[in-house]
């Protein structure tokens, strides 16, 4: 039953009665599952993303591209994610989480499918936009769902595991490209993982919308029914009536949700830069700018590199999927630190990690050493990424968390399009191990800036953390 009175005010007694009936519910199949959909949306848009790293040797050969050619196509799907992010993230907060999902599928869907048909350069440029568009719209708002579904003891967890399927899918579009290169061409890898967005979006057609903006968009009968429907879902997977929210607990919820910010409710865009926010905002963007230079000028040419160390395309594509594998207990291991020391510190500590196992990779001499260096570095650099997606939508209130996660994407995306740019220059100057040392100072900056302007939310409400 609601705990408070809907029908007057402005509304902040619905936002704190389904803040605290949402944060009383024990996790249950119920929510495990809603969490499965949007879990398997963002693996197979990640092995979307993931596929010009495996597939770009075979494309300079299909194309006669040059190295800056290759450079400026690996920049297209980073560029695209860059407008998805800030586009569907503020499109989220206003229309809601679950439309504007659905949304980015059928874009990034559609774009893998015509990249498959791509008879030019700048035709599959454009292709690999429309996907970056897609991808990247999806990750803000997919940020936003789980961390307002999820209660706060498991929230980071869950992020975290969500982002590991990053991981997963980065290995499945090596696995892919592994298999089909060879038999069928770079185009039918496309093929593959356009048909695979079809299942997945009719899979998550079901999926609700988050009561949480329902109740902070003024849209209250909408939120309660949404969030009834929840109630009575998790008492029959549990079996057992649900625990009461104690009004001890809903007072505290009420005064959490208080604005902080003094004065006419801003937009979404303004509530960044308010002063409760801006010292947040500019450590999530820098965080995210540094990170994802570093990791995509890494990644964006590993491939490339190990073929100028003599693997064949084939070979390196091999090589890339099984040091990946590494990322895989990376996330994990993210997932279990975020909850027991909280996110500060894990993140820093990724960072600092990923720094030094970037550094030892571009110096490994041997092949033995370059496969264990590579598996470490892979090990802490998707487990910085679950640091990343958790941290981030924990920071601002929920009119404005999914606009906060695509921004802070967003800055990483500008990042992500200077790495691939700046590494092939950096390899013809001084050689291939200089990608990797630009790839350690960045994180070793993304790691500063988390450890002195980072705020820790380990643990707390939503509503708490962005009061």
């Amino acid at each position: 039953m609601p705990l408070a009175d809907t029908s007057q005010g402005d509304g902040r007694p619905v936002v704190s009665d389904i803040a605290a009936r949402l944060e009383r519910l024990p996790m249950s199949r119920y929510q495990r599952k809603i969490f499965a959909v949007i879990a398997s949306a963002w693996l197979v848009d990640q092995i979307d993303v993931a596929l010009l790293t495996f597939l770009l040797g075979s494309i300079v050969v299909a194309f006669g591209l040059s190295p800056t050619e290759a450079g400026q196509l690996a920049a297209m799907t980073f560029a695209g994610q860059l407008v998805g992010n800030i586009v569907a993230g503020t499109a989220s907060d206003r229309f809601g989480r679950k439309a504007v999902f659905q949304v980015t599928m059928v874009v990034w869907g559609l774009a893998s499918l015509a990249a498959a048909t791509a008879w030019s350069l700048p035709v599959l440029m454009a292709c690999r936009f429309l996907i970056g568009a897609g991808v990247g719209g999806e990750a803000p708002v997919a940020q936003a769902m789980v961390s307002e579904i999820v209660p706060a003891p498991v929230r980071g967890k869950y992020i975290a595991i969500l982002e590991g399927f990053w991981a997963v899918g980065y290995v499945l579009s090596g696995a892919i490209s592994f298999f089909v290169l060879p038999y069928l061409g770079w185009r039918w890898a496309f093929v593959v993982v356009g048909l695979l967005s079809l299942v997945v979006l009719a899979v998550r057609r079901n999926m609700p919308e988050s009561p949480r903006w329902l109740a902070e968009a003024g849209r209250h009968a909408e939120a309660e029914a949404v969030m009834a429907t929840m109630e009575r879902a998790v008492e029959r997977a549990t079996g057992r009536p649900l625990p009461p929210v104690t009004p001890q607990i809903a007072a505290a919820m009420a005064e959490t949700v208080a604005d902080p910010i003094p004065g006419p409710r801003l937009s979404a865009v303004a509530t960044l830069f308010a002063p409760a926010y801006r010292m947040r905002t500019v450590m999530a963007f820098g965080l995210w700018f540094f990170a994802l230079i570093g990791f995509f000028g890494l990644n964006s040419w590993i491939a490339v590199l190990l073929k100028e160390r003599g693997f064949s395309i084939v070979g390196s594509v091999g090589f890339v999927t099984l040091i990946t594998l590494g990322g895989i207990p990376g996330f994990a291991t993210a997932a279990v630190l975020l909850e027991r020391i909280g996110r500060k510190p894990t993140t820093a500590l990724f960072l600092i990690c990923a720094a030094a196992a970037a550094w030892l990779y571009g110096n490994a001499a041997g092949e033995t050493w370059l496969f264990v260096s590579g598996f470490v570095m892979q090990f802490f650099m998707f487990g910085m990424w679950s640091c990343l997606y958790a941290y981030t939508p924990e920071l601002y209130p929920t009119r404005a968390r999914a606009t906060g996660a695509g921004f802070a994407s967003a800055f990483g995306r500008i990042g992500a399009i200077l790495g691939p740019m700046i590494v092939p220059v950096l390899v013809r100057d001084y050689g291939p191990a200089t990608a990797f040392q630009v790839g350690a100072g960045g994180f070793l900056i993304a790691a500063l800036l988390v450890l002195t302007l980072g705020v820790e939310t380990r643990g707390k409400v939503l509503e708490a953390v962005s009061h």
